[in-house]
């Protein structure tokens, strides 16, 4: 599927920094802040918020740092409120720190809904009007870009339409440069916002108008996408939907659907999309969800046999876009619900032709039928299913044998009943080549300590095991009626620094299932490296 003609640009505003901090479980790092200005910029983002100048000191030294960056496209944005009640906007605190931040774009939120205005600030409606042109004209007479965002714009539209509307008449009179309209409680529909937009943008016909949304309904994408259809031009959004409570729009996804679906431009190169993605959530510490539209691992992955047949056949009979234009790709998971052309197209990804071997094809869907009965699952274990073909093809060479492993957990504690502080001590006894090998390694874990003796223990032999590296270890109980008796299944993912693999181990004790998954990822990595 191509692109439709781009004619009309729609300025991206991202509020990652803000809102997407605001998220449960994200704190971001000056460094990490600064890092994530100079992606964004890359991709093309228009303007990218920055915080709140001098609400702490990271964010104070932030403004300084960035304002130093030699940023090819995008603006930084400077984040804060209206003045306060009773107070002149050319006397009020936060107004002068706005300015101070020397940021050439200034975002003020203010209260659209009499509501808020009554109960959240305390003071009369007239006195917010005030507040919002005041402030609006002190900014704009300080020559920078003022963009307003009328808080819980929709729910005070909806409750007091003339009065939601006044507070952004008094902005555009004030001078702002742009109305953003902000579905603050994220709980409207698009037709909602459809309409209010529309009406929005005939009263402020020579205005930009933005639009603002959150997650809470599961409409957020949906919302954005409503409100530029009605008129807005300008869109606020955070990079993977990172945001408080159930998050914000997530950026991206509208991003792709404005140019891809509506025949919008924001973003010269849309191929970066999936790679921005990843960044940004690396950089909050946060797995991407395989499943996020675009630009997750499974959001071109296919499982149904009928689905991988015909994909390899003609990709749009299955994909609503090509892969490629978003900078993500399609792969083939090989499950029991796998068929032989899923197994041949995964086979050929993993560097097996299985074309001239039909045997062995029924062979591999078999046994991964079977071993998938037990509890094992190879949709993420490409290099356990890689082992496996290889196996059945008679291909694999182990490269050790084991002898045993014994594995030691110590505490030793004065305090009472509670462990503290424990370490692990695993003693392997392995043979390479003939060669007997004895290795005890110590770790936090019992998986720490075993992954430390093994590679003591044949470190010498392979030496390339140094660029082979542990990165992630997940546990799942499959049967949790049995207690402590229940079958483990454990996936490993290991990195040679340039690509990863998965695989998969499974036993009603959880040390051997994580052995066998860590035997299998050492094996698989030496395996790709030709030994």
């Amino acid at each position: 599927m191509t692109s439709r003609v781009r004619t009309q640009h729609v300025q991206t505003y991202d509020c990652t920094l803000r809102d997407g901090e605001q998220c449960e479980g994200v704190s971001l790092s000056l460094k990490d802040k600064l890092r994530i200005v100079e992606r964004l910029d890359a991709f093309g983002i228009d303007i990218i918020e920055g915080g709140f100048p001098a609400s702490n000191p990271k964010d104070i030294e932030f403004f300084e740092r960035v304002a130093h960056m030699n940023l090819a496209h995008a603006q930084i944005a400077a984040f804060g409120s209206t003045c306060h009640k009773g107070v002149p906007a050319d006397q009020d605190r936060e107004l002068q720190d706005l300015l101070a931040s020397h940021a050439p774009i200034v975002t003020i939120v203010g209260k659209s809904w009499d509501k808020q205005v009554r109960e959240a600030l305390r003071t009369t409606l007239e006195e917010n009007l005030r507040m919002i042109g005041d402030s609006i004209r002190f900014l704009k007479d300080s020559d920078v870009s003022v963009i307003f965002d009328a808080e819980h714009f929709f729910d005070g539209y909806r409750a007091n339409p003339s009065y939601a509307l006044a507070t952004i008449v008094e902005a555009a009179h004030a001078g702002a440069d742009t109305i953003d309209l902000c579905e603050t409680n994220g709980g409207m529909l698009p037709f909602d916002v459809s309409d209010i937009v529309s009406h929005v943008v005939k009263e402020l016909p020579e205005c930009q108008i933005g639009i603002h949304c959150h997650q809470d309904a599961g409409c957020a994408v949906a919302n954005t996408l409503a409100g530029v259809r009605a008129g807005a031009t300008h869109i606020q959004a955070t990079v993977n939907g990172y945001g408080e409570r159930v998050g914000n729009a997530d950026l991206l996804t509208v991003i792709a659907d404005l140019q891809l679906k509506m025949g919008y431009r924001c973003v010269d190169d849309l191929s970066q999309l999936t790679h921005v993605a990843q960044f940004v959530a690396e950089t909050c510490n946060r797995a991407l969800p395989a499943h996020h539209p675009y630009t997750g691992a499974a959001a071109f992955a296919h499982k149904g046999g009928l689905h991988a047949s015909a994909v390899s056949r003609d990709a749009t009979l299955y994909e609503h876009i090509d892969p490629a234009q978003v900078g993500n790709h399609d792969h083939i998971l090989v499950s029991e619900l796998a068929g032989r052309a899923s197994l041949l197209s995964k086979a050929a990804s993993l560097g097996f032709d299985l074309r001239d071997h039909p045997d062995v094809v029924a062979q591999v869907l078999a046994k991964v039928k079977d071993r998938e009965a037990l509890g094992y699952s190879y949709e993420t274990a490409d290099g356990s299913l890689a082992l496996l073909i290889a196996r059945t093809l008679g291909v694999y060479q182990p490269h050790f044998t084991l002898e045993s492993f014994r594995v030691i957990v110590d505490d030793r504690e004065d305090t009472g009943a509670l462990a503290k502080d424990a370490s692990s001590e695993a003693t392997i006894k392995i043979h390479v080549a003939g060669d007997r090998f004895v290795a005890t390694g110590e770790g936090i874990g019992p998986v720490g300590a075993l992954d430390n003796a093994l590679r003591m223990a044949i470190g010498t032999s392979y030496p390339e095991l140094d660029a082979i590296e542990l990165v992630d270890f997940k546990v799942r109980i499959l049967d949790g009626n049995v207690g402590t008796g229940a079958v483990t299944r454990v996936i490993i993912v290991t990195s040679d620094g340039e690509e990863s693999w998965g695989t998969v181990g499974v036993s009603d004790n959880i040390i051997e299932a994580s052995w066998n998954a860590l035997v299998e990822s050492i094996e698989y990595g030496l395996m790709r490296m030709g030994k």
